[in-house]
């Protein structure tokens, strides 16, 4: 579905700034993003403004965290003190929260671009232990496509690149007290809250541009065909009344994901098409197309998940806007109590000089987000929870 994007030489046209310049504009443009999207403390997203309450609990899952903690633990032992200093947060800190897709975002943490082949490997064993096979692939090929970004963009190193991509650690790896882990770079955020043996992965971000390398070093990578082939396969599964409550609009002109880095406190009511009004063929679609992105988790905890998602699956909306033909051009949501999927096709951003149309959304600019609404985002209702349980664990923690 995906046009083809080919590298072609084009000419600097962009007035030059030497790497100290941008650095800073990058800065000030980071510090103007952390201010305006952490002006209100968390409260996560809602349908009205209010959480609804008793959706999440401490409790037992039967999958052990162990994996998660030891490779935790490794990673921390390999880095240098002034690497793990930089690395490590309390962990209700505010780091958690800044997060961001764009390339320019000035990051915190340990960037696997300064380190060693050794540390790398150990860092990769740590995406390895809290995702799945599918998942940890995902996350590598978009790395590997914001190498093919570089290569697209003017051999722009100093700004895109497989190893731009930065973790932290919040709070201590723990088999019982909450802790947890972030990835943030280009197209990839993970963030990966762990209490005990629960698990919460959201705000998850997976996107690319361009979504499959035609030439280059990773010629042949592609992401998110699967998430777009079956969207399209949702749609198209549904009859004429059922579209004309999913379709919210079929023009398509811009972005339309409204859950991405600092909303973390966005109003957003269901709309669509309820499952509930679905055949059972449809809701089991509609189930296995939320599968396939709670399925970067690993297996153990997906399955917990997905638990989750069904118990609330007549309380899921469809939505959709754009076209609904291959080969168009589309966003869709999926919206429960309990997950917030999107999937949109995007302007194209870095890459505009090879698009046929530079300001309209085209299918090799694609931005995926998955939250987890009504305030457990980052794990925020668990730690809330245990710091009820526990009162002194909360002294000193922020928002």
């Amino acid at each position: 579905m995906a046009s083809v994007v080919a590298f072609q030489p084009r000419a600097w046209t962009q007035a030059q700034e030497t790497h100290a310049q941008r650095a800073e504009r990058f800065r000030q443009m980071s510090l103007a993003r952390e201010k305006d999207g952490l002006a209100e403390p968390f409260k996560g997203i809602t349908t009205n403004g209010s959480i609804q309450p008793g959706l999440f609990g401490i409790k037992s899952t039967g999958v052990s965290t162990e994996p998660v903690r030891r490779a935790a633990d490794r990673l921390l032992a390999a880095l240098t003190k002034e690497q793990r200093d930089k690395t490590l947060f309390a962990v209700g800190d505010d780091e958690w929260r800044k997060w961001m897709n764009q390339d320019y975002y000035v990051r915190q943490g340990v960037s696997f671009l300064e380190m060693t082949d050794a540390q790398r490997q150990v860092a990769i064993d740590l995406l390895k232990a809290g995702l799945s096979a599918k998942g940890l692939k995902q996350t590598r090929d978009i790395m590997r496509l914001n190498h093919t970004l570089a290569e697209m963009d003017h051999q722009d190193f100093d700004r895109y690149g497989e190893w731009r991509y930065h973790l932290t650690v919040m709070g201590t790896p723990s088999a019982t007290e909450p802790w947890g882990w972030q990835l943030d770079g280009h197209h990839a955020i993970i963030n990966y809250f762990i209490l005990g043996d629960q698990v919460v992965m959201t705000p998850f971000f997976a996107g690319s541009e361009p979504v499959i390398a035609q030439s280059g070093k990773y010629q042949g990578t592609s992401v998110l065909q699967d998430e777009q082939r079956s969207g399209l396969k949702m749609i198209g599964a549904l009859s004429d009344a059922q579209r004309a409550k999913a379709i919210l609009r079929v023009s398509k002109t811009g972005n339309d994901n409204l859950t991405e880095a600092w909303k973390d406190n966005v109003v957003l009511d269901f709309a669509g098409l309820r499952a509930s009004d679905m055949t059972a063929a449809q809701r089991t679609q509609l189930v296995a197309l939320i599968a396939l992105y709670v399925d970067n988790m690993d297996e153990g905890h997906a399955r917990v998940k997905m638990a989750d998602v069904s118990r609330h699956l007549d309380t899921t909306w469809f939505a959709w806007i754009g076209k609904t033909d291959e080969g168009g051009v589309f966003y869709y949501r999926i919206h429960s109590p309990v997950i917030l999927i999107e999937f949109d096709h995007q302007v194209p951003a870095n890459l505009k000089a090879y698009a046929a149309n530079p300001n309209a959304p085209s299918p090799q600019h694609i931005h995926t987000v998955i939250r987890t609404p009504n305030g457990n985002d980052y794990g925020k209702d668990l730690l809330r929870q245990h710091y009820l349980q526990h009162p002194h664990a909360s002294i000193g923690q922020t928002n």
